[in-house]
């Protein structure tokens, strides 16, 4: 199985990265978390700090599964405006690899690199017209999950979406069982709208 990255910079929300890797990590998937800053301390939205795994730089991503990123203000910002980042998310999408982006993120960081044209998405209220006039089909749900892009539109929707990441990378029954043991029982689990 593939690595998995979830990108951190300051000020990013915190139930939205730590809730994917605590969902992927019980899942069984590698996931790792990156600080795009010159240091593995990132403190997020609400003045949690957090250790990351690696530093932008430390990690491969010529092999990664899904890149991840959170949400947040100033952290989507902050994501956007590491052009060293920028450029592993454009590469990665070039060559089909798949993204993951809520709340902000995919208004702020997916959407003015070119990387929602023509997709269904979904992201935090309010930033829907960013992300319509870099041409993406925006729908009103907590999830769209695609076969390549994952969005979600916020915070309450951070367990869904982590386990829409499963549900795409292991399979439906997976993300159950994972749903299941944290006493989450949606009507379905169906992420695909």
């Amino acid at each position: 199985m593939n690595r998995n990255y979830v990108f951190l910079a300051q000020g990013f929300e915190e139930i939205e990265a730590l809730t994917v890797v605590d969902v992927l990590r019980r899942a069984g998937m590698d996931v790792k978390t990156v600080s795009i800053s010159a240091s593995r301390h990132v403190v997020g939205a609400h003045g949690i700090g957090v250790t990351a795994d690696l530093l932008l730089d430390e990690a491969d991503y010529a092999d990664a599964e899904f890149l991840i990123l959170p949400g947040g203000m100033p952290g989507s910002t902050n994501l956007y405006e590491c052009a060293a980042l920028q450029t592993v998310l454009t590469e990665h999408a070039a060559k089909g690899g798949k993204l993951a982006a809520i709340c902000a993120a995919p208004a702020v960081v997916l959407a003015p690199l070119g990387l929602l044209n023509g997709k269904e998405a979904t992201c935090y209220p309010g930033f829907e017209k960013d992300c319509r006039a870099a041409g993406a089909i925006m729908r009103d749900a907590p999830v769209i999950a695609l076969d390549k892009l994952i969005t979600g539109n916020g915070p309450s929707a951070a367990l869904r979406f982590a386990l829409a990441i499963v549900a795409n990378a292991m399979g439906e029954s997976q993300a159950q069982q994972v749903g299941s043991g944290m006493l989450f029982y949606p009507k379905t689990m169906n992420f695909y709208f």
